[in-house]
């Protein structure tokens, strides 16, 4: 027979369709031809394929090579196509069974002496390959993080031999195994000393997964703060989790498997570009957003930052999602993080300290503010501002703050109360679920519509207060939100 059918992945976004890779022999002059909307790295695949099948003793058939990669409107990219194109080419030529194809996913990179190289997005590929019931051969190299997927049988390779050998029957490949998680602690809150308000406002972020804006002088633990974030957050469910790793899996920059249950921290120095930052290219890829998904993106410096490229987080922060749009393609990536934000009150960074050193001019201050915009202030729930510490608190026998443990038990008791009633975390409620869980009394009522009017406050930041008002209350394990809650979240919001 001269036609043979195997099975492949592409790599769209974080989602891996399924493609058939197939493979006709027929009789003139020999030659091999890709089509299927292949890119320069796909197409290229005839001289890896051609070496490497000729340096594992197989005969590569000199005949004409047809290799189809359907469906035909979907781009195919990078080097995962050569080991299903091979296996292609040695069971349309007889050299290996076609029987033993079936049931199997193939994908893998080929060198030139038939060794498999390990390629990105081996876990969306495995997470589709066990919805469809099949199994999945995979370089040695990525057989740890397909191993982190449930319900699908993954076995490894170093060499395109040893998987002629497995399907011929001679040896066995071996099932990959998922690693053992190792489990970081972090870093200590007790490292943080004093900033008492800022320590409280972290718990709060922490407790109701809101944004978090800290304003203060250089060296005040800002980003000490901000780091400490992680480790007061409840543990990633397996489908969060999966979530995250499937992403660092299609991002090219490589996913430890070892950790893959850890929240992600992501802190981008601030001449990032805004394609860095949201994600794009020619081929779309995710960016810093969409690799902070279900963890922390912090960004230190924030009015150094280009005001543009800080305005493409504004409709990601509302719809946890980013649609990357090309001419050829469109993919979309999950980007629900948690935002940090970090900034000096002015250009020399004193402007309030107590030392009257700073000599900004009003109008230099406002021009430095003004770098960050309005529109994206307003979907930050808590704005806190910090002080300089005084010399006698950052004494080595200064008694250290609280330790993350007891913060941590607080923000978990929290999020479960949130479950209970919502289903989610405070900052993630509906208009509809805010309505009907975060009811005020009369009196509270009308507290709240004279701070919205004394401070020019918009509808969307009015949600976002009762939204922390019902967070603070859930930190005191109180079912209805009081007076004391609504001042506090209040107090979050006079920037």
């Amino acid at each position: 027979m001269n036609l043979a059918l195997v099975h492949g992945r592409a790599r769209a976004g974080v989602d891996a369709p399924a493609v058939k890779v197939e493979v006709y022999l027929a009789g003139g002059l020999p030659r091999m031809s890709i089509v299927g909307l292949p890119e320069t790295a796909v197409r290229e695949a005839r001289d890896r394929v051609r070496a490497a099948i000729q340096c594992a003793q197989f005969e590569f058939p000199q005949r004409v090579i047809t290799v189809n990669l359907a469906p035909a409107d979907l781009p195919k990219g990078g080097g995962r196509f050569d080991l299903p194109i091979a296996l292609g080419i040695l069971a349309a030529s007889g050299q290996v069974p076609h029987e033993a194809l079936e049931g199997c996913e193939f994908i893998g990179e080929l060198g030139l002496t038939g060794e498999l190289r390990a390629v990105d997005g081996t876990l969306p590929a495995a997470l589709a390959a066990a919805r469809v019931g099949r199994r999945l051969v995979v370089p040695a190299g990525n057989g740890a993080e397909a191993a982190l997927a449930a319900g699908v049988e993954v076995r490894t390779a170093r060499t395109l031999l040893e998987v002629c050998g497995h399907l011929t029957g001679h040896c066995a490949l071996p099932v990959a195994n998922a690693p053992e998680i190792v489990w970081h602690p972090g870093p200590n809150m007790a490292d943080v000393r004093g900033q008492l308000h800022a320590r409280r406002a972290l718990e709060v972020a922490a407790a109701g997964g809101h944004h978090l804006l800290l304003v203060g002088p250089p060296g005040c633990g800002k980003t000490l703060l901000a780091s400490r974030l992680p480790g007061l957050l409840p543990d990633a469910g397996e489908d969060e989790a999966l979530e995250s790793a499937a992403i660092a899996s299609v991002s090219g920059r490589g996913l430890d498997p070892a950790r893959w249950r850890d929240r992600p921290f992501r802190a981008p120095h601030h001449t990032a570009s805004a394609v860095a930052l949201v994600g794009g290219g020619a081929l779309p890829r995710p960016g810093e957003i969409s690799l902070a998904h279900n963890g922390v993106l912090f960004l230190d410096e924030l009015p150094e930052w280009d005001r543009r490229t800080l305005d493409v987080l504004r409709q990601p922060l509302e719809s946890g999602v980013v649609t990357i749009s090309r001419a050829a393609r469109q993919a979309e990536f999950p980007a629900r993080f948690q935002l940090v934000c970090a900034m000096n009150p002015c250009p020399c960074g004193w402007a309030g300290d107590a030392s009257g050193r700073c000599r900004c001019p009003a109008e230099a201050i406002g021009r430095y503010r003004a770098r960050v915009s309005g529109p994206l202030l307003d979907r930050i729930d808590l704005h806190v501002a910090l002080a300089r510490l005084p010399a006698c608190e950052m004494r080595a026998e200064a008694p250290p703050g609280e330790a993350t443990a007891p913060i941590r038990a607080r923000v978990l008791a929290a999020r479960q109360r949130q479950a209970a009633r919502a289903g989610t975390s405070n900052a993630a409620m509906s208009q509809a679920q805010t309505t009907a869980h975060c009811a005020l009394a009369p009196r509270d009522r009308d507290l709240l519509e004279r701070a919205v009017e004394s401070l020019q406050l918009s509808a969307r930041a009015m949600h976002r207060i009762l939204r922390v008002a019902r967070t603070i209350a859930d930190l005191d394990a109180v079912g209805q939100i009081a007076t004391p809650h609504l001042t506090e979240a209040l107090a979050y919001r006079q920037q």
